[in-house]
């Protein structure tokens, strides 16, 4: 039996993305096969009463659960403490200490910090991470720079420096303005780039090592290893679906009149749903219905934004949040959906659950989108950032009455894996380490 601690940084039920979703699904896998799993996480960074830190446990759905509360902006040095938690790192020396977990699995990096990874090396623990997005090479996951340009390899503190600088609207102004300027500025000011520098540096000796790092794409892992931060083993292991191998007749498509785009995941700017919004409202005669699933809540300037912009075509459809057992139902009435993104992405589970009930996928022509849908097969590639070409394919699946049937058969083939399957190889890397 192997006990097993499990970092992320939120956990359900108020947080609810693919990385808190993955931990909770990873931690009731593991008690399924008879091993004892537990879970700490990041509940709040603004709790002016935790002094300096806070914890509550808990159950949730099953899972053993530490919740951890701090003010980060209480923190000697907040900038640093965003990628080396002191506080959280000396909590998780006397977790270890007590509980005497056999293994230390950390998926993602962000709130936790390398400080969580430090404690379990210094314990003498195997560790683990599943590297879910790119923060340790980006202090803003995404590459994305704060003008919206997406950066490239090799990471350059003093382009760091400047996108951090840049988060302020006097210096994106002069950035814009004198660029040539605004770089000697930054390489001059020099705190921002020695902080970089050592952000990076300090990263890539704990993610070296570090025993096992997961990426659920090729693309991630190639990306990381292009880098020069790699742990001690790399491997690519594609995350899992709930969904098992659904019986045919379940998937069977409500049959409807007019084309149904669906558009499912977080309204937030670098997901690009206004790109989507923007080809669908580019073809005003076209006979499609747009239904974007998400919580307006959760970004709601920009939401705000995405109604205006839908406001007046009663194609589009903003359908609010959704719950994961309605997914099977949703897509079961639509017929393709897109996925817009404006940053590299990973391995969005969108697109494998898209695939597992036999819908093709519209997507961005890079990063783990590409990686994932094979163009005029399982899906179409449009330039990244640009409604015209969006607009393009749409209008390409209305016209060409063959297209979608195609691409529909190419879904039904495109092999996805279960959670179990993907549990399966998790645990067989586990008992390697151990």
């Amino acid at each position: 039996i192997m006990k097993v601690l499990i970092g992320v940084h939120h956990f359900p039920p108020v947080y609810r993305g693919g990385a808190e979703w993955r931990a909770h699904r990873l931690a009731s896998a593991l008690q399924e096969a008879g091993h004892e799993a537990s879970v700490i996480c990041v509940e709040r960074i603004d709790d002016a009463q935790a002094a300096p830190l806070a914890y509550a446990d808990e159950v949730f759905e099953g899972v053993a659960v530490r919740r951890l509360s701090f003010d980060l902006g209480a923190a000697p040095d907040p900038l640093h403490w965003e990628y080396d938690n002191l506080w959280v790192g000396e909590h998780l020396r006397q977790v270890f200490d007590e509980r005497k977990p056999d293994l230390f699995h950390l998926i993602g990096g962000y709130l936790l910090t390398g400080s969580a990874l430090r404690a379990a090396q210094q314990a003498g623990l195997p560790t683990v991470v599943t590297l879910t997005d790119f923060w340790f090479l980006c202090r803003r996951f995404s590459m994305l720079r704060t003008d919206g340009a997406i950066s490239t390899l090799p990471i350059d503190p003093l382009r760091c420096a400047r996108c951090l600088g840049e988060e302020k609207r006097r210096f994106r102004w002069l950035g814009k303005l004198a660029p040539g300027l605004m770089t000697h500025y930054w390489r001059q000011e020099g705190r921002n780039v020695n902080y970089f520098t050592q952000r990076r540096d300090d990263l890539t000796q704990l993610l070296a090592a570090t025993d096992l790092a997961i990426a659920p794409s090729r693309f991630l892992r190639d990306f990381y290893i292009q880098a020069g931060m790699t742990a001690r083993r790399m491997e690519f292991l594609r995350q899992g679906h709930k969904f098992g191998h659904l019986p045919r007749h379940t998937l069977i498509k409500t049959p409807a009149g007019r084309l149904r785009i669906g558009y499912l995941g977080q309204l937030a700017p670098l997901k690009g749903v206004h790109v989507l919004i923007d080809a669908v409202r580019s073809l005003p005669s076209l006979p499609v219905d747009l239904f974007l699933y998400g919580d307006s809540q959760l970004h709601s300037a920009y939401s705000a934004k995405l109604q205006s912009q839908a406001d007046g075509d009663e194609r589009i459809h903003l359908m609010g949040q959704y719950e994961r057992r309605q997914l099977t139902s949703i897509l079961c009435n639509l017929d393709v959906t897109v996925v817009p993104s404006l940053w590299y992405e990973n391995s969005p589970n969108v697109i494998l659950e898209a695939f597992a009930h036999d819908t093709p996928v519209i997507a961005a022509n890079f990063g783990g989108m590409a990686e994932l849908v094979e163009d005029e097969s399982n899906g179409l590639h449009f330039a990244v950032g640009n409604a015209s070409d969006l607009a393009r394919q749409l209008q390409r699946l209305v016209e060409d009455s063959t297209l979608l049937p195609r691409l529909t058969e190419g879904a039904v083939k495109t092999s996805t894996p279960t959670v179990a399957e993907e549990m399966t190889k998790i645990l067989a890397l586990y008992q390697s380490l151990l």
